[in-house]
């Protein structure tokens, strides 16, 4: 088994690049440690560690534990406080507007009350027709995704929303698209969304953070570097 890839270390955090399909902390169903990043990494570091935020599991990238409890707790404050910056990459399918704005309120539960919600886009690239060959007609964009709030699956539901479900997302696009477009892409069943980066001030020392995970080996099939 591999060991997880560190992005940034110190005596009170740690920042792994999470891959897809791995959650967070135990939950209710019975999982192979292996799919556990709390319990991969606090074996791989040979101590406890306390997740500071969650990502959704087929969401990859930055992931931000604590290595104590009063560090976890700062941590935890400034992401309810919204004092932290959090990038997201998304693939989704067709040429979208250069940039835009999502505030629909969004509920968790259908007799929940809905809640403020707001997310800002920024396409970053495009492809072209004829870009993928099993698919000529396929375009696809890449996208720079910020969410100010952070409501129950609200990126993937304020794409749903526009009409452009992230690539990979069985759950808004649908079974029968998701299969239809991994195998034309080659990324299998993952979902195409990222946890990119994360900025914050050191919970304990103030010092302003930028943690960044690379380039997402599932992205670089559909948008790969120049000369690749």
């Amino acid at each position: 088994m591999l060991p997880l890839s560190i992005l940034y270390q110190d005596e009170f955090l740690v920042a792994i690049d999470k891959p897809a399909g791995m959650i967070v902390h135990p939950g209710r169903e019975p999982e192979g440690p292996e799919w556990i990043a709390m319990k991969r990494l606090r074996d791989q570091l040979g101590q406890r560690v306390f997740p500071a935020h969650r990502l959704d599991r087929p969401t990859s990238g930055v992931l931000l534990f604590a290595l104590d409890k009063e560090t976890c707790g700062r941590a935890q404050r400034a992401f309810e406080l919204r004092n932290v910056v959090k990038t997201y990459h998304a693939i989704v399918c067709g040429n979208v507007p250069q940039r835009w704005i999502c505030e629909t309120p969004l509920r968790t539960n259908p007799e929940d009350e809905e809640r403020s919600a707001k997310t800002s886009f920024e396409r970053l690239a495009v492809t072209i027709e004829g870009f993928f060959p099993a698919d000529p007609t396929l375009v696809l964009s890449l996208l720079k995704v910020t969410p100010v709030t952070g409501r129950f699956h609200q990126i993937r539901r304020h794409l749903l929303e526009g009409g452009r479900p992230i690539v990979g997302d069985f759950r808004y696009a649908g079974m029968d698209r998701s299969f239809e477009l991994g195998e034309v892409l080659g990324t299998g069943t993952r979902m195409l969304l990222q946890s990119k980066v994360l900025e914050l001030d050191h919970p304990l020392t103030g010092v302003p953070l930028k943690i960044e995970a690379p380039m997402d080996a599932e992205f670089a099939k559909c948008f790969p570097a120049p000369g690749e």
